[in-house]
């Protein structure tokens, strides 16, 4: 039922170095600020800070009060002000108008600023602006690796993805590639090293300098991990877009896991309270469910309770020497196993509500027929009758940007139907987002007749030629037809299913879509590990748009342990979901492989849409 690791499995590294690196570094920032001081946290840093020092660590190195960082004026009265902060220009206008209101009031204090993970010039300028620029001194903490769990690191940079595939912002390809040389600095060097996608490539390309300009660090080191995968996200968006049915995926897309940890409401704890739980192999009963098709896990955990009732009617028989031995070893452990079986069989009882509510299945076998190719006509109706109902506008987003990167664009007719009933049912303010998306490549209108050759040929050859780097994004999106179908046979996506496909004995990665479709992404990294190298995939290559951007790097390493060649590094640049982890997981299985996942942010399809918006929920 669950996924158990075949006894050869290679062991995982050791994470926990990189929570203590984090603590050790951001402790020896506060005390250059000796004595008492308060500390003004921004919003999004609080969930990972707290998964490497809480406050009981910040009171010992003598942090007064915390504040979170919001526009409103600061009641600190303390001497000493420490901001922890991401790097962006509307947090220095933030500190400029405290640090200013002080000078008017005559007041002198010290003032510190800690960027994370890295402190970008424009902030500086913007300091430099204000007028405040000698009166604050500037650090980083250089925390960009937060361990989610034994087998997956989050950069938890949710904005990599807007930043980058949007607006083509590069600042951030520097903090990947300084992770990524102290991931090897702590467990490399890592022999074969493959990656597709621009930023995936550009990621490699600083990250090999960094290695050059520390040379000899590893050298004749064992490696520990013997691949490492870089991944684009808009390699594959398809797999993104889909509704996640692997619990882990539907936990998320429920009720959003932040930081991995997940707020159940009243509706779940069956409580007037809502309760934090932290989601991760330490939960035994999660760790048993996390990678299970839905359909799996309530029959599991009415097993589990039948079984638990049963160890607890154990204790009817026993003398008292047997109880006092159930007492003091079994009977916390049970309590514990009971707290969180009723609390995930709250959470799926709380799941089917919505989704019955929602009338999921109905929603599935639009997808699925999507990404068949089956029925187009059949689906685009149910995606109008999804907007005229007003259903949500992130979901109508969702489904109409899968229609068109299935189809490698919409047919203008349709473009125009579906946009204007969406800004007639959700409102006009939703316009730019539209434009967003099709800049992006995720919501696009085909050519008349779809005859662009003319000037698609022209476009390739813009965007091939290396030279136009800066035109290449403009125009990246004219050329970059998703050609889903094709890479979809090529790849054998759609599996052929001969009757029912067994969800309980699941053959192959496809289990994490109900059996309709293998995510895009394990699939290429598994044709890849293969094949050790690019070699005989040209032609996919070719149609994901990636004919430059696709590399191998191998390095000379005799001192490779079979062990360590089995364990794969994945980094997903802009974000990967619980369904491909799942999926990775399961082929890991398979293989006899283990996989380690690096992502700038869990995401899933809201996320996607929401950072595309300019309309903020």
């Amino acid at each position: 039922m669950a996924f158990p690791h075949r006894p050869d499995a290679p062991e995982l590294p050791d994470f926990s170095m990189l929570k203590r690196l984090a603590r050790d570094q951001l402790i020896y920032l506060l005390e250059q600020l000796p004595g008492k001081k308060d500390l003004f946290i921004e919003a999004d840093l609080m969930s990972p800070l707290d998964r490497i020092a809480n406050v009981s660590i910040l009171k010992q190195h003598e942090v007064d009060k915390l504040y979170k960082v919001e526009n409103k004026p600061a009641l600190s009265s303390s001497e000493q002000l420490c901001f922890l902060v991401r790097p962006r220009i509307k947090n220095m206008r933030y500190i400029a108008s405290l640090v200013n209101a002080d000078k008017l009031a005559g007041r002198t204090r010290k003032y510190k600023v800690i960027f994370s993970p890295q402190k970008f010039y424009a902030c500086e300028m913007v300091l430099e602006e204000e007028g405040i620029y000698g009166d604050v001194s500037c650090d980083e903490w250089a925390f960009s690796l937060l361990p989610l769990d034994v087998d997956l690191l989050s950069m938890e940079l949710p904005e990599f993805f807007r930043d980058y595939f949007l607006e083509g912002d590069q600042r951030w390809i520097n903090t990947v590639a300084q992770a990524l040389h102290l991931l090897s600095t702590l467990y490399g060097p890592f022999p074969y090293c493959y990656g597709i996608g621009r930023c995936a490539k550009m990621s490699h390309e600083l990250w090999r300098n960094l290695e050059e300009e520390e040379d000899g660090e590893t050298k004749g080191r064992r490696p520990e991990i013997g691949h490492i995968f870089l991944l684009d996200r808009d390699v594959d968006f398809v797999t993104a877009l889909c509704s996640q049915v692997v619990y882990e995926g539907l936990v998320d897309d429920t009720f959003r896991i932040k930081c991995g940890s997940v707020d159940f409401g009243p509706e779940v704890t069956s409580s007037d309270k809502s309760l934090k739980v932290l989601l991760n192999a330490e939960d035994k009963v999660f760790n048993e469910i996390r990678n299970e098709h839905f359909s799996n896990v309530f029959g599991f955990l009415s097993q589990k309770a039948r079984n638990l009732q049963a160890q607890y009617d154990r204790r009817r028989g026993m003398d008292i020497k047997q109880m006092k031995n159930f007492v003091s070893q079994e009977l916390k452990g049970l309590k514990q196993e009971h707290r969180l079986l009723s609390l995930h069989i709250g959470a799926c009882e709380s799941i089917m509500k919505k989704k019955t509510k929602q009338d999921f299945q109905e929603l599935i076998k639009t997808e699925h027929a999507l990404l068949e190719g089956f029925n187009i006509r059949e689906s685009t109706n149910y995606i109008e009758e999804h907007i005229d109902r007003q259903v949500s506008p992130i979901e109508s987003l969702r489904l109409m940007c899968l229609l068109s990167i299935t189809e490698n664009g919409l047919i203008p007719k349709d473009y125009r139907s579906l946009k204007t009933q969406y800004l007639q049912s959700y409102g006009p303010e939703h316009l730019l987002t539209f434009s967003n998306l099709r800049r992006a490549g995720l919501l696009t209108e085909q050519a008349p007749g779809d005859t662009l050759t003319a000037v698609e040929s022209k476009v390739s050859k813009l965007v091939t030629d290396k030279a136009a780097g800066k035109i290449t994004d403009a125009f990246s999106s004219l050329a970059k037809r998703s050609n889903f179908r094709a890479i979809s046979k090529k790849l054998n996506l759609i599996p052929r299913v001969d009757g029912e496909y067994d969800l309980k004995v699941p053959r192959d990665m496809a289990y994490v879509f109900s059996g309709a479709y293998v995510p895009l992404s394990c699939r290429i990294i598994e044709q890849v590990l293969e094949r050790r190298s690019w070699q005989g995939l040209d032609e996919v290559v070719r149609l994901l748009n990636c004919s430059e951007l696709a590399f191998t790097d191998m390095t000379k390493e005799d001192k490779a342990s079979s062990e360590s060649l089995r364990l794969i590094l994945v980094v997903f640049l802009g974000g990967c979901t619980f369904s491909e982890i799942s999926a990775l997981r399961f082929l890991g299985r398979e293989k006899g492989y283990r996989f380690i996942f690096l992502t700038t942010a869990v995401t899933n399809s809201a996320r996607l849409m929401e950072a595309m918006s300019e309309v903020k929920a």
